[in-house]
């Protein structure tokens, strides 16, 4: 862990989305040095699944030894950033630090995303952020050592960002290019930098994404703050970049990586826009190390695809056909490939090759290498979509619940 200076004592620092989550792990973090903390958030009343308001965060940065502003702030509203930039500057004197964390998500196709979800991501993550900058400016340029911070990824063209989730992606990258248009136009006057994590981070929103269990998968906030943290006690001349935690902390002299993970030792999974190299083994040869040969109905019957769907077919109980209700379609594409399909809804359930009795409640598009891994425990399904090697269509709930299908699965392949 990253150790406090007292180099933000005294600071203000307008952060947006401070109730829970990454926004309260960076103001915890300030908060330690004596640091004054404007929490700009919409959460005023106890939520029935996020926890969290302005005011319990306010009590925490307290105790934690700063002082609080808890401000009601919609980002899409332009005149209440105004209100609490106003209030923050009566308050404490003024502004030193903008942290841009607010953000909405719907990791969705684009057919498949409504036109109120794209309208939200818009206006949350990139003109939210474009608006509290403006505003927050005037202010800033008057600090001696003014940041802002954007809690947006580097701009990665690589096609597979996008072709999932579009929507997302030009919201995120709005953010980032805030960061890289802002940074030259106040270059020698406000350090603009954008941070990005290289693993998943455990919060409410991952929990809704990733269902039970995800957590062991992540690490946690602290890692966020301490790169937040290294960033804003850097001097002005500090700009224009786009950081990766790890990376950063690395270079500043972090070795226990550990201490930031939800479970030490677990396999982690990588965020959004960050590539990494993909394993090229063919996992096919790997688990079966035999020739392949037709079947009946185009169906390859000694293929990997075909016996994983034979052992998933064995598998299947009344029990978890009740406990399941879902009906899903796999269209596969390279070696083996064509459209599979697991029913968990009808009768005492079925998987085989073609199309499903009944019309799917989940379409995953794969190819039939990465399907082999994913069922047979070297690729989470998680990660598989989070890297873009799976597409999903249709009800993600139900798609979260074939964790459970693996889990079993696995023990058997």
């Amino acid at each position: 862990m990253l150790p406090n200076t007292g180099k933000l004592a005294g600071c203000t620092l307008f952060i947006t989305g401070a109730s829970r989550g990454i926004g309260k792990a960076i103001a915890l973090k300030a908060a330690k040095d004596g640091a004054n903390i404007v929490i700009a958030a919409k959460t005023a009343e106890t939520h029935p699944t996020l926890p969290g308001t302005i005011y319990t965060a306010a009590a925490e940065i307290e105790a934690a030894g700063g002082k609080a502003l808890p401000c009601i702030v919609n980002v899409r509203e332009e005149q209440q950033i105004i209100n609490a930039v106003e209030k923050a500057v009566q308050t404490f004197g003024g502004i030193d630090i903008l942290v841009n964390n607010a953000s909405a998500i719907s990791l969705t196709g684009t057919l498949e995303t409504e036109t109120k979800k794209v309208n939200l991501m818009m206006e949350v993550n990139v003109r939210g952020t474009y608006l509290t900058s403006k505003t927050c400016l005037p202010y800033l340029k008057k600090s001696r050592n003014p940041h802002i911070l954007n809690l947006s990824p580097p701009m990665n063209l690589n096609p597979l960002w996008f072709k999932n989730h579009c929507a997302y992606t030009i919201s995120k990258y709005g953010m980032s290019m805030c960061v890289l248009g802002m940074a030259e136009e106040f270059k020698g006057e406000v350090a603009v930098n954008a941070l990005w994590p290289k693993t998943a981070i455990h919060t409410a929103a991952m929990d809704m994404l990733g269902g039970a269990g995800i957590e062991k998968q992540c690490r946690k906030t602290d890692i966020i703050a301490d790169a937040a943290y290294c960033i804003l006690t850097k001097p002005k001349t500090f700009t224009g970049n786009f950081i990766i935690d790890e990376d950063l902390l690395r270079e500043e002299g972090v070795k226990d990586f550990d201490a930031y993970a939800i479970v030490p030792g677990h396999p982690l999974m990588p965020d959004f826009f960050l590539d990494l190299e993909g394993n090229t083994t063919d996992i096919k040869q790997e688990i079966y190390g035999r020739e392949r040969t037709e079947g009946p109905s185009g169906a390859k019957a000694s293929s990997p695809v075909a016996e994983t769907f034979g052992i998933i077919q064995g598998a299947i109980s009344e029990e978890f056909v009740r406990a399941t209700q879902g009906v899903y379609q796999f269209e596969l594409s390279g070696d083996d490939g064509g459209t599979w399909y697991i029913d968990l809804k009808t009768k005492s359930g079925s998987a085989g090759f073609g199309k499903p009795p009944v019309t799917a409640d989940v379409v995953m598009s794969m190819s039939s290498t990465d399907f082999v891994k994913m069922f047979t425990g070297k690729l989470k399904p998680t990660m598989a979509f989070m890297s873009g090697k799976l597409r999903i269509k249709g009800n993600m709930a139900l798609a979260i619940k074939l964790e459970k299908m693996l889990t079993k699965l696995n023990s058997k392949l």
